[in-house]
């Protein structure tokens, strides 16, 4: 993960950073005894430079192409209290050696915030596509289109998980970008970003993919392409664009000023999002109320799998059912593979988060689960996702040994610890830095099964523990705090 202090999360910055700009020296460089005659020098006559001119002229081409639907966002927002900036989303986004000075209203006693951005006209009749981040929170919005006419943006709908917002101006016969297929792009192609960043309206940079299905926060809806093409303040909401002229991403966010290391939201999920906003101003999503994680990245699931589910290969994990979700009264249990969604193929938790998050709530959706050497067919109904999903992508530990004490889970130990009566065992004690310790197991934990045998006493614990390998993995299936899930214990032993 990222430190979110290092990334500066939000491209559009306030304009006046070129007055920094323009107070620097600007140097004119001429070359001593070149001919001066005005004409181009033309270079000899080669396969490689005819190549070379010919991809020079793609990029002309597509940034002719695409151009003329790249908008400029300029935004205003009253700041009615001084004191209130670091709680106001917009300014906050504004590194301290960034910020605009402000200009006083009545008496001092409001600001006024001015910022910009850039956008993407995706209809003829002016629906434009940007960042939810341009236009948060904004009190005037202005879009300026490439031939200088201005016009006023209305809000039609913003999606903060996913970054994006859709603006509507009253104007017609528009020109609207063409929008590709994000998961066709290919790491290392060529991309074009457009924008206007520092006030310079129509700049085009060229670069690369770099990767793809970049995530950084666990709880939005985010799978952003990582580019090399320059992107600087101003350039957020902009188009990222392949040599076919197609839009592939919308610009969003960078690391730092100058890494060379910017995103963009897939324009597939862009495109999914728009359709909500435009028809019903929001996006909502639906969920199951599952922790997940892919099986293909928890190599000590996988291998402790090849024993207990060796038909389990490819899938999505449930490794949390939440209590009180719609998982919660299915028959789902913490350590299923699902690998399909009413019959469509899963493999990645992107894959199975978006098939969810389309459904209507109280749909009935047919999951196929490997649960050991069976499958089944599970059916679950998803309901609207609450304001905050949590999906959690496990991450890998290297615990030492078991280190935990059990008991028989009597009424006076539930009342101990407040936990309602369940077959199973009572975590009684953890030692620290000990394998459970590390894995997030608590003194008050109910084990209800270890390597998918059932245990009620702790006779059974033992015998399940002692039949199994610490050093080849043992999962355990709990309920901590109401939540059922499942951890991998494995005893690596520094080998």
């Amino acid at each position: 993960m990222h430190d979110y202090d290092k990334r500066i999360p939000r491209a559009a910055y306030l304009p006046t950073v070129m007055n920094t700009l323009r107070r620097k020296a600007i140097v004119f460089l001429a070359a001593v005894g070149v001919a001066t005659s005005g004409g181009r020098v033309e270079a000899r006559h080669s396969p490689a430079l005819d190549f070379a001119r010919k991809l020079n002229d793609a990029f002309v081409e597509v940034a002719d192409q695409v151009s003329p639907a790249v908008v400029v966002i300029d935004v205003r927002q009253k700041v009615k209290d001084k004191d209130n900036h670091d709680g106001g989303s917009f300014w906050n986004i504004i590194p301290p050696e960034l910020r605009r000075h402000f200009q006083s209203h009545d008496g001092g006693h409001q600001k006024v915030l001015e910022g910009e951005g850039s956008g993407l006209v995706v209809s003829s009749d002016g629906y434009i596509l940007t960042n939810n981040h341009v236009v948060e929170d904004a009190d005037e919005i202005v879009v300026r289109l490439k031939d200088g006419r201005t016009f006023a943006g209305e809000v039609k709908g913003t999606d903060p998980e996913s970054d994006i917002a859709v603006l509507k101006i009253d104007a017609k016969g528009l020109k609207a970008a063409k929008l590709g297929n994000s998961d066709a792009a290919r790491v290392g192609e060529f991309v074009l970003a457009i924008g206007a960043p520092f006030e310079l309206d129509d700049t085009v940079t060229v670069g690369h993919v770099s990767a793809v299905g970049r995530s950084f926060e666990q709880d939005a809806d985010q799978d952003f392409i990582q580019t090399d093409a320059k992107i600087l303040p101003g350039n957020s909401g902009g188009p990222l664009v392949n040599l076919y002229g197609e839009v592939i991403g919308i610009n969003t966010m960078i690391e730092g000023l100058d890494t060379g290391i910017g995103f963009a939201v897939p324009i597939n999920l862009a495109k999914r999002v728009k359709e909500h906003l435009i028809s019903e101003g929001k996006f909502t999503r639906s969920w199951l109320g599952i922790r997940i994680h892919e099986l293909k990245d928890d190599k000590d699931y996988l291998s402790l799998e090849s024993k207990l589910a060796p038909d389990a290969r490819e899938g999505v994990v449930v490794e949390t059912i939440l209590p009180g979700g719609p998982a919660a009264k299915s028959e789902l249990r913490p350590g299923d593979v699902i690998t399909a969604v009413d019959g469509k193929p899963v493999q990645t938790v992107r894959q199975l988060r978006d098939e969810i998050a389309e459904k209507k709530p109280g749909t009935a959706t047919m999951l196929v689960v490997v649960r050991g050497k069976e499958h089944l067919t599970i059916q679950a109904m998803p309901s609207l996702t609450p304001a905050k999903e949590v999906v959690i992508v496990k991450a890998p530990a290297e615990p030492a040994n078991l280190g935990l004490s059990v008991k028989a889970l009597t009424k006076e130990l539930a009342e101990q610890y407040g936990i309602d009566e369940l077959p199973g065992v009572v975590v009684t004690a953890v030692d620290p830095d000990s394998l459970a310790d590390i894995r997030g197991i608590k003194p008050g934990d109910i084990i209800t099964e270890i390597n998918r045998q059932h245990v009620t006493n702790p006779r059974q614990f033992r015998e399940a523990v002692k039949s199994a390998d610490p050093k080849h993995g043992l999962m355990v299936n709990l309920v901590s705090e109401g939540a059922s899930r499942f951890v991998v214990l494995k005893d690596t032993g520094g080998n």
